[in-house]
C-alpha cells in the first residue's frame, strides 16, 4: 500500500528555502558563503514589541486563545485598515493565521473544489501555486515579462478568467520582482473583475510598507469598492515589523469566507502562538515612526544592487518599486560557460554554478514562474550586498 498522498506529487518543496538551507550547510561547512535568497528582514524586532511580547508571558496570557484570533488583536487590525488603507471593517471580519501563508492557505481550503481555478501573475511567489494544487484547484498563470515591467494588463485578465475561475489572487507590490501596480494600472484590473461577479480577488499586501520613490501603495477593495464583498485582503506583521519569526498574518473579509476559514484552521493548528497576538497587537497600536527609517534604508540598498547588477555582463535588472528584492534577466548569460566549466544552460544552472564558483546564493527564476532571471533579496548589509554583487560581476565576466 502506497503510503504517501498521491496530492503531494502534484507539488514541490519550497525552492527559497531549499536555497537558504543549501547556502546554510556550506556555512556551516566553512565556506565564505554571502546568503541573498531569503526574504527576510535583517533588522531585529522593534523593542516595544518584544516587551509587549514579555510582558504577555510575565501576565500569564499563555493559555489558548479564540481559534482565529484575540478580540483585541482584532480590533487593532480593523483599525489598522481605517487608518492605512480607508477600508471598514468589524472584528467579525478578520482572520488571524500563523503567518500570511496560513491566512492564504486555509482561504484556498475552505473554497476550492476539484476544476476550480485560480488565476496567478507570474513572476508569483513560490508557494501561490502550491497552495492552490493541495487544494485541489487548478493554477492559471498569467505571464508578465520584464518588457511589460513584471505587470499583467487588463486584456491578460480578461482572456484567462473562464466560468471555472474562482480567485483571481493579486500581490503588490510583488515576491519576487518589486513590482507595484499604481492606482491607474489596479483600477484596469479591478473594472475587468467587475465585469465577472464570480471571481474573488485575494490580495497579498505583505510589502505594503516597502515601496519607494513616489510611488503610493493601494490594495483593490480600496481602489474599487465593488470588490469590497469578494475581496480578501490579506497581511501581516512579518516584513514591516520584522517579525517573520512570530509567525502573525492576517486577513479581512466576509464573515462567512472568515467563519470557514476558522473552521480549517480549527482543525489545523488552531490559534496562533498567543505571545504572538500580543506582540503583533503592539506593532499594529505602537509608534510607526520606524517604518519610513526602514523603508529608506531599504530604498538605498535597492539602488545600490540595481546599479551593480546592471554593471554585470549580459545581465538587466529592472528597478522596483518596492518589497525588497530585485530580479535581474539573465537572457545575456544563457548559453554561455562559467568559469569553473558549467554550461550556463538556464537560470537554475546559473545560480548553481554562482553558488558554487562563487559563494554567492540566490534563487533561480523558474522557481517564481519566469524565466531566465534570478531573484536576490537586498534586506542585508550594504558592505555583504557590495560584495555579493561585486562577485555576480565577476562570475558574468568570466562567462564565455
Amino acid at each position: 500500500m502506497r503510503l504517501l498522498s498521491e496530492t503531494l506529487d502534484r507539488v514541490k518543496p519550497s525552492p527559497t528555502v531549499a536555497v537558504t538551507g543549501r547556502a546554510a550547510e556550506l556555512k556551516a561547512a566553512g565556506r565564505d558563503i554571502i546568503a541573498l535568497g531569503a526574504g527576510e528582514p535583517d533588522f531585529d524586532t522593534p523593542q516595544n514589541i518584544k516587551d509587549a511580547a514579555i510582558a504577555a508571558i510575565r501576565a500569564g496570557k499563555t493559555k489558548y486563545t479564540a481559534v482565529d484570533g484575540i478580540a483585541e488583536l482584532k480590533r487593532a487590525i480593523c483599525t489598522k485598515f481605517a487608518r492605512e488603507n480607508h477600508l471598514s471593517y468589524t472584528p467579525a471580519q478578520i482572520s488571524v493565521g500563523t503567518g500570511g501563508k496560513q491566512v492564504l492557505y486555509n482561504a484556498f481550503m475552505a473554497t476550492l473544489n476539484p476544476g476550480d481555478e485560480v488565476i496567478i501573475p507570474a513572476p508569483y511567489w513560490v508557494s501561490y501555486p502550491d497552495m492552490v494544487l493541495l487544494a485541489g484547484g487548478t493554477p492559471v498563470v498569467i505571464s508578465a515579462p520584464l518588457a511589460s515591467a513584471f505587470k499583467i494588463t487588463a486584456a491578460q485578465l480578461e482572456a484567462a478568467i473562464t466560468p471555472n475561475t474562482k480567485w483571481f489572487l493579486f500581490n503588490s507590490p510583488s515576491n519576487p520582482t518589486g513590482a507595484g501596480y499604481t492606482r491607474a494600472e489596479l483600477k484596469a484590473l479591478t473594472d475587468v473583475l467587475m465585469r465577472h461577479p464570480h471571481v474573488w480577488v485575494m490580495t497579498d499586501d505583505m510589502y505594503e510598507h516597502l515601496v519607494f520613490d513616489d510611488f503610493e501603495f493601494c490594495t483593490p477593495a480600496e481602489v474599487e469598492p465593488g470588490l469590497y464583498d469578494r475581496t480578501l485582503t490579506v497581511n501581516g506583521v512579518s516584513k514591516a515589523y520584522a517579525m517573520t519569526g512570530w509567525r502573525i498574518g492576517y486577513a479581512a473579509g466576509p464573515i462567512p469566507l472568515i467563519k470557514a476559514m476558522a473552521k480549517v484552521q480549527s482543525q489545523s493548528t488552531s490559534n496562533p502562538c498567543t505571545i504572538s497576538q500580543y506582540a503583533a497587537m503592539a506593532a499594529l497600536n505602537g509608534p510607526q515612526d520606524f517604518l519610513e527609517t526602514n523603508r529608506a534604508l531599504f530604498q538605498r540598498r535597492r539602488d545600490l544592487v540595481v546599479g551593480m547588477l546592471n554593471a554585470a555582463k549580459g545581465v538587466s535588472c529592472p528597478v522596483p518599486e518596492g518589497a525588497f528584492y530585485v530580479y535581474p534577466d539573465i537572457s545575456g548569460c544563457i548559453g554561455k560557460t562559467s568559469a569553473g566549466g558549467t554550461l550556463i544552460s538556464d537560470d537554475e544552472a546559473f545560480v548553481t554554478a554562482l553558488l558554487d564558483e562563487t559563494g554567492v546564493a540566490v534563487v533561480f527564476g523558474a522557481a517564481f514562474g519566469l524565466s531566465p532571471n534570478f531573484r536576490v533579496s537586498y534586506a542585508t548589509s550594504d558592505a555583504e550586498l557590495t560584495e555579493a554583487c561585486l562577485r555576480i560581476q565577476k562570475f558574468c565576466a568570466g562567462l564565455t
